[in-house]
């Protein structure tokens, strides 16, 4: 649903949200989701936090191991 129409018929994206999510877009692009409250909260029936769920946890430390390329300068 475009942005336009979510302006014009407010309504209509919150009955269409109760069946799926609802995504307006602006300009052609994905920009918001409209969803129920109930699958809301389906997305955090764990307990955690949408953010925390969504983020990388702190415990886990990354090693990036150096990558030798082997670029060299042209002869001119």
């Amino acid at each position: 649903m475009s942005a336009r129409e979510f302006n014009q018929d407010v309504s209509a994206a919150k009955r269409a949200a109760t069946q799926s999510p609802v995504v307006i877009t602006d300009r052609g692009e994905p920009a918001f989701v409209l969803l129920s409250i109930d699958a809301y909260r389906q997305l955090g029936e764990d307990g955690e936090d949408l953010v925390d769920r969504l983020s990388m946890p702190e415990e886990d430390d990354l090693d990036f191991t150096p990558v030798e390329i082997g670029l060299r300068v042209p002869d001119l």
